[in-house]
């Protein structure tokens, strides 16, 4: 057995995980207060919810791990789109003009 069969690769692999999760979480933040307002934080909190029960009944540690990841990513999405909207309100980013009212 060499040495690169002996490491034990699970810890890299969960934080790319974890790392690209943040990465993809961040837009969709962004897209969903965009299009759904302040009212898209309730599909982050399913979402999160969701992931937390699949988190809790999956046998494989690994993938058990990369649930809770998402889930709590999800559930710091409800906070990032009141954060977001904060944002819009104050020009930072682009505001849906369908949803203008929504920022007065």
């Amino acid at each position: 057995m060499t040495i690169l069969e002996s490491l034990n690769y699970s810890g890299i692999l969960i934080g790319f995980a974890t790392f690209m999760t943040i990465g993809i979480f961040h837009p969709i933040v962004i897209k969903a207060e965009y299009y759904f307002g302040r009212k898209s934080a309730w599909a982050f909190l399913i979402n999160g919810l969701l992931f937390i029960l699949l988190s809790l009944i999956t046998d494989n540690a690994n993938l058990s791990i990369l649930f809770g990841v998402i889930a709590f990513s999800s559930l710091w999405g409800i906070h990032e789109v009141h954060q977001q909207h904060e944002r819009v309100r104050k020009g930072w980013f682009p505001m849906n003009p369908k949803r203008k009212h929504d920022y007065e």
